[in-house]
């Protein structure tokens, strides 16, 4: 996969009074269509090791529209390999929405089970049972969330050459956030904005730092510089209201970059929110982190400005 596509981009945002916050722009978007963002970077490193271990293919987790489901069967298939995903929701089929046709179209062989079932998916016992069953596929978590994500998301930040004051972040699973916090320089603050309800994304990154580092002092000083944001989730995972949907129309408009309702908008909207609060300032050198996802928008395609032609 070319990341070189993923280019840094200045952007000049008007906001209040004409204002223009100025910042830049990691564009992981642009890395591929479907394995967008930080898809790439948190499978590129499993896929690898799936092969190296000489496994047929991988096994993965998701819901009905998930971004990480979506770019696992395309990169499996583009890899050679093949593909399982165990979706959430015993009532779905491979017809259910543009999502779930794609990956069966790349060859993903689709596992619809209860939502009640689908919660024992990290239960130890629950991933014993799929290793009997599908002893020659690699087993990915969840969005990625595993050793190789974290190693291939340091790559993100590694790119840059600049080091900035504030990176911000959409998070979900903690991944990518730990990536880039062991990637970051001392002074770089990482500001990753929940997508989801709780205050449990410091505590998951905490956990992804150990899996790595294996030493607890190592993981307290790389947390010093991690600023969980929880105030801007909208409700919940995949919860969008008006202000949101304007949100991304506006931030469309002025600079053309197409922000998904679950995630980017959010982190976008916390940054804005910060500078207008003064919590970072003008002077300020300033990194979004677009992390791609924008399929996950279909569902509100009949809202946003911005075309969506990728399924």
């Amino acid at each position: 996969m070319n990341t070189s596509n993923s280019i840094i981009q200045k952007v000049h945002l008007p906001i209040q009074g004409g204002e223009l916050f100025s910042f830049d722009v990691k564009r992981d978007d642009l890395i591929d269509p479907i394995i967008s963002g930080n898809k790439w970077r948190k499978l590129e490193y499993s896929l690898e090791k799936a092969k190296q271990l000489g496994k047929s293919g991988v096994l993965t987790f998701g819901g009905p529209f998930s971004n990480h489901l979506i770019a696992t069967a395309k990169a499996a298939a583009d890899a050679d390999l093949s593909a399982v995903g165990i979706v959430r929701g015993d009532e779905l089929n491979v017809e259910s929405n543009p999502t779930l046709r794609a990956c069966n179209r790349y060859g993903m062989k689709l596992i619809f089970i209860s939502r009640s079932e689908y919660k024992r998916k990290d239960e130890l016992d629950y991933q014993k049972e799929l290793a009997n069953l599908y002893s020659s596929y690699f087993i990915i978590p969840e969005g990625g969330k595993n050793y190789f994500g974290v190693i291939g998301c340091q790559h993100i930040l590694n790119e840059a050459t600049i080091v900035y004051d504030h990176v911000y972040l959409a998070g979900g699973t903690g991944t990518t956030a730990a990536g880039v916090l062991l990637s970051a320089p001392e002074k770089t603050k990482v500001h990753v904005v929940s997508a989801l309800k709780g205050n449990f994304m410091r505590q998951n990154v905490k956990e992804l730092l150990m899996m790595v580092l294996q030493n607890k002092a190592s993981v307290e000083e790389y947390m010093l510089s991690l600023f969980e944001v929880n105030a801007y989730h909208f409700g919940g995972y995949a919860k969008v209201n008006e202000e949101l949907i304007d949100f991304i129309n506006y931030v469309f408009q002025a600079t053309k970059l197409k922000l998904d309702p679950i995630y980017t908008s959010k982190a976008l909207f916390a940054m804005v929110s910060d500078y207008k609060s003064g919590k970072i300032k003008s002077t300020d050198k300033i990194l979004f982190i677009h992390t791609g996802g924008l399929q996950g928008a279909k569902k509100w395609i009949d809202k946003i400005d911005y075309s969506i032609d990728i399924l």
